[in-house]
């Protein structure tokens, strides 16, 4: 019997935390500091001439011409001045194809710091041990890095399983590396499992049409002004972040109009920024395990199409309109912001083309409203927030209200109300045919 394999080349993302000495924090903080700056200059420069002699070999021209003539230019390697030149191009095609809005200034405080290592083969990764790892970063060394996922590097290295580069990116808990890996994989059959619709909710974070569902392990509550905001943090960690937004306002309450910040208050600021990325990152690892094991049990998810930008719009209004339970709806919106619904569809969607799997996305009005019995709207059906009794003559089906909706949302899948298509396996022109292989 003989079978076709049918290749493809997945391309991804791996970020691991970099292990610095100061020196070397100071060296990289450098060069980030100096590729903003030259973005920067390089946007100065773009904008100030005229159209007919806008290109991309007279902006390279200046940069090497600016690079020899100011020194500290040079604390940047060369191939990351080239990888700042090419952002900024591809950036205009970006805005010049419609997919997005015109380059801008990048300030001093509100951009991430990050420096581009556009070349893979000059990382020279090696593995240590269990934990870590080894990688050489342009005029810092040799640094060490978590290992959490095997990379193909060495012999496991090939043309079309590699990294392809890398890029050093700054958050609140320190220094990190971003691999730029591409791997040739078999294109895997299409995913056996059932047919499942899942409801995003604030008191249930995940409702399972089938009856199972997925929290985090907190207790359920309405969301208002007294909403808990810090859900990731223990009691110890609410009581610091508590101290230190007290003591962040108490020390900017003695700073004065347009005055810098003193370095006191910028210490206290990077501790809070360290405690709310320390409860993102245990969100995101939440994230990661649920959709994983969803991914592999289901073949077919069906979510709904949120408009999550509207749903947390403030309800303030205007002065000749107030709004009405504006500080609930702060509440509620502060509640959906950190459910973080829209990143969670995005890690089903990937996970569930790696298995094989489809993501289906169905209209949302209406979802938690209709009775997934009969499949009659009945006003006053929806008992508070958890509990769905349809008031319809005849039915009077009972249930939890994310369930219901759940229901719904794969009835309506089944039917044939999809609001975006299938997104999942890869198209037939980006896969790649290899040599047929014979199958015994």
């Amino acid at each position: 019997m003989t079978t076709e394999c049918v290749w493809r080349k997945r391309q991804f993302g791996h970020r691991a935390r970099l292990a610095l000495t100061p020196a070397q924090v100071r060296v990289i903080d450098d060069q980030a500091h100096v590729s903003r700056t030259m973005w920067n200059l390089l946007h100065d420069w773009w904008t100030m001439l005229p159209k007919h002699k806008r290109s991309l070999a007279r902006a390279d021209a200046a940069i090497r011409q600016a690079r020899k003539d100011l020194d500290w230019l040079a604390v940047l390697p060369a191939q990351a001045a080239q990888a700042v030149l090419k952002a900024y191009f591809q950036a205009w095609k970006n805005c010049w194809d419609g997919r997005a809005d015109a380059p801008h200034f990048k300030s001093r405080i509100r951009s991430v710091m990050s420096v581009d290592i556009p070349q893979g083969r000059d990382l020279n990764i090696v593995r240590v041990h269990r934990r870590w790892g080894m990688v050489n970063l342009p005029k810092v060394g040799r640094v060490r890095f978590r290992w959490t996922r095997d990379l193909p590097v060495g012999k496991r290295a090939t043309k079309d399983s590699r990294i392809t580069g890398a890029r050093l990116v700054k958050g609140a808990l320190g220094w990190h590396i971003a691999f730029r890996v591409q791997i040739l994989e078999v294109e895997p059959e299409p995913h056996q499992g059932a047919e499942v619709g899942i409801d995003a909710g604030v008191n249930l974070p995940l409702a399972l049409s089938d009856g199972n569902h997925f929290d985090h392990g907190r207790p359920a509550r309405l969301p208002d002004k007294t909403a808990d905001r810090d859900k990731w943090l223990n009691r110890e960690e609410k009581a610091k972040l508590r101290f230190l937004e007290q003591r962040a306002a108490h020390r900017k309450s003695f700073r004065k109009k347009r005055e810098r910040s003193s370095n006191r208050l910028r210490n206290t600021y990077d501790q809070i920024k360290q405690l709310r990325a320390t409860a993102t990152r245990r969100a995101v690892d939440w994230q990661h395990k649920t959709t994983t094991r969803i991914a592999e049990q289901y073949g077919t998810v069906v979510v709904e199409q949120l408009n999550i930008t509207n749903m947390v719009k403030s309800a303030r209004g205007t002065i000749e309109e107030p709004g009405k339970n504006v500080a609930q709806k702060a509440g509620l919106n502060r509640s959906i912001g950190q459910e973080a619904w829209g990143r969670m569809g995005t890690m089903l969607m990937y996970k569930l083309a790696h298995r094989g799997g489809t993501l289906h996305k169905v209209p949302a009005p209406g979802t938690s409203l209709r009775c997934s019995a009969c499949g009659f709207t009945t006003p006053g059906s929806r008992e508070g927030q958890a509990t769905f009794v349809c008031k319809n003559s005849g039915c009077g089906f009972e249930a939890n209200a994310d369930w219901n909706a759940a229901r719904n949302i794969l009835h309506l899948y089944r039917i044939g109300h999809v609001a975006i298509p299938a997104a999942g396996r890869c198209s037939r022109q980006a896969r790649k045919r290899v040599k047929p292989t014979t199958a015994r």
